[in-house]
């Protein structure tokens, strides 16, 4: 983003917390829409609008089957099932989508973009060759790379969260009080 006023971002609360222009703005949805429509990443019009939204909600069920991954116990299951759910329901959406445009939607970055390349990033961080298939979100995954505020988010050192380890799922456990 450039010429930003974050001032803060932080998940030590029960949400995530991002300070800008002022706000205190909680909630993954609220801040991604906010920061959309303040960087103009949500489309020239409402059906471009709608696309993206739909684009990101579907992106956004299967990024959280991966982040809730880690407080599974017996892992390969679910593992199985999110690598299946993606190979044959979400990533052929998206390399339809993008079998011409440069884009999912309107010819132009939006909100859907940026979440699907984090997500290919996650699926990648799980099973390597999953994108093997998908030339064409591999190829978007290149373009993407490219763009200089996700270029330098990629960049070792940046915000960019590891996967989380050990002490981590440890933590969120006893913060969010889960029973296995």
């Amino acid at each position: 983003m450039r010429n930003s006023s974050v001032t803060e971002i932080s998940c030590s609360s029960r949400f995530p917390l991002v300070e800008i222009d002022g706000m205190k703005l909680i909630q993954t949805k609220a801040i991604l829409q906010y920061i959309a429509e303040k960087y103009n990443l949500h489309g020239k019009d409402l059906k471009d609008k709608v696309m993206i939204n739909m684009y990101s909600e579907g992106i956004m069920d299967l990024m959280e089957m991966i982040m809730t991954l880690i407080f599974v116990t017996d892992k390969q299951p679910k593992l199985d099932i999110i690598e299946t759910k993606a190979k044959e329901r979400y990533l052929p959406v998206f390399e339809k989508a993008l079998s011409g445009p440069v884009y999912l939607v309107g010819g132009k970055l939006s909100c859907a973009d940026v979440q699907l390349m984090e997500c290919t990033l996650m699926l990648e961080e799980k099973f390597p060759a999953i994108l093997a298939d998908f030339a064409n979100i591999k190829s978007f995954q290149g373009r993407m790379s490219r763009v200089p505020g996700l270029s330098k988010f990629l960049q070792p050192g940046s915000q960019r969260k590891p996967q989380p380890d050990d002490l981590f799922v440890k933590t969120a456990i006893e913060v969010l009080r889960l029973k296995f």
